[in-house]
Formats: C-alpha cells, sequence, structure tokens
C-alpha cells in the first residue's frame, strides 16, 4: 500500500490533453478498469483540454499531476483558493490500473497539504455526483463529510455527449483541515 503520495508538481502549458485523456480514462472508459467509472451516468468526455487549459490559467488555482519516470502523467488533481478560509478540491482522477493501491489517498492528502501550506486553508470542499454513494463513502473514510447543500447537475455544459440520467446533482463535502491528519 503507497503510504506517500509520488512527488507532485504543478502541471503547465502542453500538458492539457494528456490530463483530459487520463481524467476520461478515470471517469468515462468503463473498460479501463477501474472504479471511479461514471459511464453509467454519463456519456461524454468529461473534460476537455481547452477546459483543462482554463484551469490552468487561473491564478487562484493549482493543477497537480503525478509523473511516471517517462514522464507520463498518472494521477492529477486540483486545488483551488475559494476564500481566506476554504479551498476546492476537484479533478481528481488517477489512472485505472493504478487505483487501489493507496495513490489516491496520497495525492488526497498532499492536496490537503498544500491548501494548508499555500493558503491557510481551514477546510477543503468538494462536489461528487449525488449518486455515487461508493466514491462518497471513499471520502468519507477520508474525513470528509456529506453536507446537506445540493448543487445542480451541469446538463447544458456536457463535453461532446450527453447524461444518461435526468436526476443527476452534485452532493457537497467538506472536511476541517484544522485538526491533525
Amino acid at each position: 500500500m503507497t503510504s506517500t503520495a509520488p512527488p507532485l508538481t504543478p502541471a503547465g502549458p502542453g500538458d492539457e490533453d494528456e490530463i483530459a485523456a487520463l481524467v476520461h480514462r478515470a471517469y468515462r472508459d468503463d473498460s479501463a478498469g477501474g472504479w471511479t467509472s461514471e459511464a453509467h451516468l454519463l456519456d461524454d468526455e468529461r473534460i476537455d483540454g481547452r477546459r483543462v487549459r482554463d484551469k490552468l490559467d487561473r491564478p487562484d488555482a493549482v493543477l497537480l499531476t503525478a509523473r511516471s519516470d517517462d514522464g507520463a502523467i498518472f494521477a492529477c488533481c486540483e486545488v483551488v483558493r475559494v476564500d481566506g478560509e476554504a479551498a476546492y478540491f476537484g479533478l481528481f482522477a488517477v489512472e485505472p490500473g493504478r487505483q487501489g493501491s493507496g495513490l489516491g489517498r496520497a495525492v488526497l492528502a498532499a492536496a490537503e497539504d498544500l491548501a494548508r501550506t499555500r493558503w491557510d486553508a481551514t477546510r477543503m470542499e468538494m462536489t461528487v455526483i449525488g449518486q455515487r454513494r461508493d466514491l462518497i463513502a471513499w471520502y468519507e473514510r477520508r474525513g470528509y463529510q456529506m453536507t446537506d447543500e445540493r448543487r445542480p447537475f451541469p446538463y447544458d455544459d456536457l463535453v461532446n455527449g450527453s447524461a444518461l440520467r435526468d436526476d443527476l446533482y452534485f452532493a457537497v463535502l467538506r472536511k476541517d483541515l484544522t485538526s491533525p491528519p
């Protein structure tokens, strides 16, 4: 079981398409073998290179990557400063063949540490498709708590595809970052 994150480095120009492909494999390619697939809920690309580039251009965000010795990206996440107290965690993906190794847990912990040290964040927030009970349970085991807040699902903003259900929504989860990890 991996106990520490591999070195995480900020993504840069030229990484957009590789990150978009990784996210697609992790969340939309049901044949890739990972447990994070949402292919039963959505038939779209989730994100494209242009939208990843938009995230890279945000001054209040860091897009982190983990790379193999040959430079290939096998994990990524986004940490965004929301305000003086909160950071947002998103665009989290781990190569399906590496899921279940503890890598995701280590990347999440590194993102929390970045939010604490860079922005003095006292809490981390995220959104997860509400129907993804298995994924929500994974985050709960990492100290995140469901809130009563729900956010609308962006049906009109899907990338080259469509939703397979009309009842999707985002559940909001939060974690107190002031307690010891």
